[in-house]
């Protein structure tokens, strides 16, 4: 078995983690491939001495890689997507932060999990991916042009609302006056979509949803679309520009220019361990049926 690690350091909690996934995976015989910059880490906070080989770019990962670890919260994971792209290498998610829907792998049962993995004894969740294309240009994201989680737009140096005027398959929809507007996938459903409201998607749904950032207009409400469907918007406000991110990844746009949304040609394989399924996550993380009286 091949797998390509990466990870995220948090002093506190990841340590022990990594020296049980090297351990098991030592011992295992399975070949581990690490991520150059947190081997780099790894030398330096002496958690590991072994020399391995090493990736630095998703043009390094291909088919002989069986699994993709990901050693974090959610937002490393959505890291990993942008290394993984249409690779179709399933990525493992072991949680080292807190809160998480993707990152399943807690760290009180690494051994039992990555034993899972390595006897092949999971599903593979797909997860939807969004595309962006922005006319006149695409400054800014040329490399990187999707996200997994959300793409959204938002207000940039002023206090002042935006206004987003949003066509979908070419018909006006509406126009937002908001400080911005979200526009997510099912596994982006449980992230900023939903702390502004919007409604939680189980991944498997064909649909994205439509969510406004603190609308002045008080009858817009989050609306839920079919995945297929071509989303165009075009932004203006009091400055010049304005924010575009695709999951953690920012960038600044000119007022007027178009956005187009759509649903990428490749989805992101999730690595699915035994009881730890989607809708179990929902239930510890947001506490469902821990009310006394159930």
């Amino acid at each position: 078995m091949k797998v390509a690690i990466y990870g995220q350091y948090y002093q506190n909690s990841t340590e022990p983690i990594i020296r049980d996934i090297f351990v098991f995976f030592n011992t295992n015989n399975v070949e581990m491939v690490i991520e150059s910059d947190f081997l780099k880490m790894l030398y330096e906070k002496q958690l590991v001495k072994k020399e391995y080989k090493t990736f630095t770019s998703y043009k390094e990962l291909d088919s002989s890689f069986d699994m993709f670890i990901s050693i974090g919260g959610d937002g490393t994971i959505l890291r990993s997507a942008t290394l993984v792209r249409n690779s179709g290498i399933p990525i493992l998610g072991i949680n080292a932060g807190r809160l998480g829907f993707l990152a399943s792998v807690q760290k009180d049962n690494i051994a039992e999990f990555l034993q899972f993995a390595i006897d092949k004894k999971y599903k593979i969740s797909s997860r939807s991916l969004l595309s962006l294309d922005i006319t006149p240009d695409n400054e800014g994201i040329e490399d990187i042009d999707f996200a997994m989680n959300e793409i959204s737009v938002s207000r940039k140096d002023t206090t002042s609302m935006i206004t987003i005027e949003t066509y979908l398959n070419g018909e006006f929809l509406n126009s937002y006056w908001a400080d911005g507007l979200i526009i997510a996938t099912p596994t982006g459903s449980t992230g900023y979509s939903m702390s502004c409201g919007g409604p939680i998607l189980t991944p498997d749904v064909q649909s994205l949803v439509i969510t406004p950032i603190a609308p002045h207009n008080l009858n817009a409400r989050p609306l839920v679309i079919r995945d297929d469907t071509e989303i165009r918007l075009k932004v203006s406000g009091r400055e010049e520009q304005y924010l575009v991110s695709l999951d953690s990844r920012i960038t600044s746009i000119k007022n007027e220019s178009v956005l187009t949304i759509k649903k990428t040609p490749f989805k992101i394989n999730m690595v699915e361990i035994t009881d730890e399924t989607f809708l179990k996550t929902l239930r510890n993380k947001l506490l469902w049926g821990e009310d006394k009286r159930n």
